[in-house]
């Protein structure tokens, strides 16, 4: 039996957004507040294929950053607010909705890496390719 084949497929949603290994859904997927274990404690994957990159810090700063800067300006314009009213308001609303989503979305991205086994691209030599089938020329029988 391969060794993946023992445990079935857990949708990369589920496991990820929790923070669980994308293989077992019972064991951590990190060790602190961003940084990713170096295996899963129950099934004993190793981590060691995830990279996710700045995936997640580019879906905050599409999705969450850019309503909240929008937020801040709206306060800006339409009462003129001081700068401490600015650090009551807009610095903890950009801190509280661009740092919290981090963790879940980077364990999606991993959870998803895994599930659908995501790997760096590579260049395939010519001698790795099947050999191609001859294609019959029109008119010919």
């Amino acid at each position: 039996m391969a060794k993946n084949e023992q445990w079935p497929p857990l949708p990369p949603v589920s496991t990820g957004l929790r923070g669980r290994c994308p293989r077992c859904g019972q064991g951590h997927l990190f060790n602190g507040f961003l940084t990713l274990a170096r295996e899963c404690e129950v099934c004993g994957l190793d981590y060691k294929f995830a990279d996710p990159a700045d995936g997640p810090a580019f879906f905050v700063m599409m999705f969450v950053c850019i309503p909240a800067v929008m937020f801040g300006l709206w306060i800006e314009t339409a009462y003129e607010a001081p700068w401490w009213v600015h650090l009551f308001t807009t610095l903890p609303v950009l801190l509280l909705f661009c740092i919290l989503p981090l963790r879940p979305l980077k364990g999606w991205l991993v959870a998803s890496q895994f599930f659908f086994k995501a790997e760096e691209g590579r260049l395939a030599r010519p001698d790795e390719y099947p050999p191609a089938e001859p294609k019959p020329q029109a008119g010919s029988r």
